[in-house]
């Protein structure tokens, strides 16, 4: 009873989290669809008879079951995949805003309803024969992998417990045979960009990553209305690198990726970080006689950044603890507050040391906050992210401003990139920033700037990965680069392929390389590539056409994403 029961609330479920969403019309999407919720109850079937002496366990589990079910199902309607073991890690305090933003009334009233149909299912399926229904589980299961092997469904299909618990494994192994290479099929790009090196040789660098921060909502890549247009002054005297890829679709790994100028890896917990192997850009710079300084709008406890940023090499590190604020969000403080410490910071220095200065700010996350109202809806989410990056772009002009007040623009070199994108929906399921590899997900502003020294704009066309910002910085500085670095500054000549991944939900790899894009699905074996030449939107896979080079990318990904996993789970801890 209780097993039939547990599958018809399991499916009511289902259908609730894939209401309008645009499935696959196909017979085989049934199975494809239920067959984990099906496995689930046939196990708790397994499990019943032995528990009828103990009603009052059975009960519990029963209820436990179906509670957690149905608590997931506003998060599937609006990320598109159920929790995960990653996703419950970082549903931490910062987070309270986004979560109550999802509080509505109609996702309260579907936990409610979907916990009322687990107490009703048992009175009204008591009389359903118990071998019709583990018959009929029996033959959901054993159909449900050649059913899913037919249909892609983006993940949808897992039971809520089974995602739990199959991301809460590894999900690559590192004894993957690992050689890999950065250099693919794509011609090398006739740039000349050596005007650039040591251009900011003994001059101060500010470097700026911007919080979910997508390149194609941005008018400096093409988009309209512009609502970052003091970055796009800022860009007017400088380098635009228009094929700018992060190396994950998540802040913390990503700055790792950055700072350390090496790929993160799966199922590596952030905390490993700390004792990864990094000659971090700020520490170069500081036994060079830089002052180095890093300001978060955001909290450094949030997903454990701290384990990437401690014991880097800044001499100052701050955030919205330390820097107080105007308004205050759970997630961090208002940018004008981060702002006006930096410059106050920047006044403290003496003129004769350059400095390093390190600016996160939090303008562009969810639930999209900004400090003064915008032009855009407040009541759409895009509206909302949109003023969100236009209030970023307020606190980064006053900045601007405040460095030319103090007579330092023609000292200073700016380095402004995107952390990660963000998604609305231009792909189905795709949401938020770290579950896809779509370029809303993955594709990046990217800019290097020298107000007063340059005076044209360079748009590049080279592939470049946010892990090439460490050993560019140290280009531009006239600086050597240490051997320990997996990027290669962006200055150089010479094609490379962009290599990222995700694992938040699916394990996802992806690679560009020239105009040719590659997803792998690590779970069904999936591969997509796209031309992004003749398809920027990525509507239209044509791995058909080209079997062998999808061959040789994904056995390319597999041993890059082997080869990092190995390499930090080697890492030893520091003494």
């Amino acid at each position: 009873m209780k097993a039939t029961s547990l599958f018809v609330v399991f499916a009511l479920a289902k259908a609730a989290a894939l209401w309008g969403h645009t499935l696959p019309p196909s017979w085989w999407s049934p199975i494809a669809y239920v067959w984990q919720d099906a496995a689930v109850a046939l196990a708790f079937a397994a499990v019943e008879p032995l528990l009828w002496s103990r009603p009052r366990l059975l009960w519990t589990i029963y209820g436990v079951l179906t509670l957690y079910a149905a608590m997931t199902v506003p998060v599937v309607r609006v990320l598109s995949t159920p929790l995960t073991w990653a996703m419950w890690r970082a549903a931490r305090g910062p987070l309270a805003d986004s979560i109550w933003y999802y509080a509505t009334p109609a996702s309260i009233a579907a936990v409610l309803l979907l916990a009322a149909a687990a107490g009703i299912a048992p009175r009204l399926v008591h009389r359903i024969s118990r071998r019709f229904v583990v018959g009929l589980l029996m033959v959901c299961v054993a159909l449900g992998p050649a059913a899913a092997s037919r249909i892609d469904t983006i993940g949808l299909e897992r039971n809520a417990w089974t995602a739990l618990v199959s991301t809460a494994m590894p999900q690559l192994s590192a004894r993957t045979p690992n050689e890999w290479q950065r250099t693919g099929f794509a011609p090398v790009a006739h740039e000349n960009l050596d005007a650039f090196r040591a251009v900011a040789a003994g001059r101060n660098i500010i470097l700026i990553s911007l919080e979910s921060t997508a390149a194609q909502y941005l008018g400096l890549y093409g988009a309209q209305p512009d609502v970052m247009p003091n970055l796009t002054r800022l860009a007017a005297s400088g380098i635009v690198f228009d094929r700018a890829y992060a190396a994950y679709p998540e802040s913390i790994k990503g700055l790792y990726s950055v700072l350390c100028s090496a790929y993160p890896a799966f199922d590596i917990t952030v905390d490993s970080y700390a004792s990864a192997p990094c000659r971090s850009l700020p520490a170069v710079l500081s036994e060079r006689g830089y002052a180095t300084a890093l300001f978060h709008s955001g909290r450094f406890m949030y997903l454990g950044m701290e384990a990437v940023i401690r014991h880097r090499g800044y001499g100052t590190l701050a955030d919205a603890g330390d820097i107080g604020g105007n308004r205050n969000s759970s997630f961090g403080v208002d940018e004008p507050s981060t702002v006006t410490r930096m410059l106050q910071w920047i006044d403290a220095q003496g003129s004769g040391r350059p400095f390093f200065l390190t600016y996160l700010p939090i303008a562009g996350h969810h639930p999209y906050e900004s400090s003064e109202a915008g032009p855009f809806d407040e009541h759409d989410e895009f509206g909302r992210y949109r003023n969100a990056l236009r209030d970023g772009d307020a606190a980064l002009g006053t900045l601007i401003q405040g460095v030319q007040q103090r007579g330092l623009a023609a000292q200073t070199v700016w380095i402004v990139f995107g952390d990660h994108g963000e998604a609305f929906g231009q792909h189905e399921g795709n949401y938020g920033h770290t579950f896809n590899l779509y370029e809303e997900n993955v594709r990046v502003p990217l800019l290097i700037a020298a107000p007063e020294r340059e005076s044209a704009q360079h748009r590049s066309h080279r592939v470049v990965s946010l892990v090439d910002i460490a050993p560019t910085v140290l280009d531009l500085a006239g600086l050597p680069v240490p051997p320990s670095y997996q990027g290669q500054s962006m200055l150089a000549q010479g094609a490379r392929m962009a290599f990222f991944f995700a694992d938040y939900s699916r394990g996802l790899l992806g690679l560009r390389d020239g105009s040719l894009k590659v997803i792998y699905a690590i779970d069904s074996g999936r591969s997509s590539l796209f031309d992004l030449d003749a398809d920027p939107l990525e509507r239209v896979s044509v791995a058909d056409r080209y079997p062998d080079r999808v061959g040789w990318y994904v056995q390319n990904l597999k041993g890059w994403s082997a080869a990092q996993k190995q390499r930090l789970a080697n890492a030893k801890p520091p003494a």
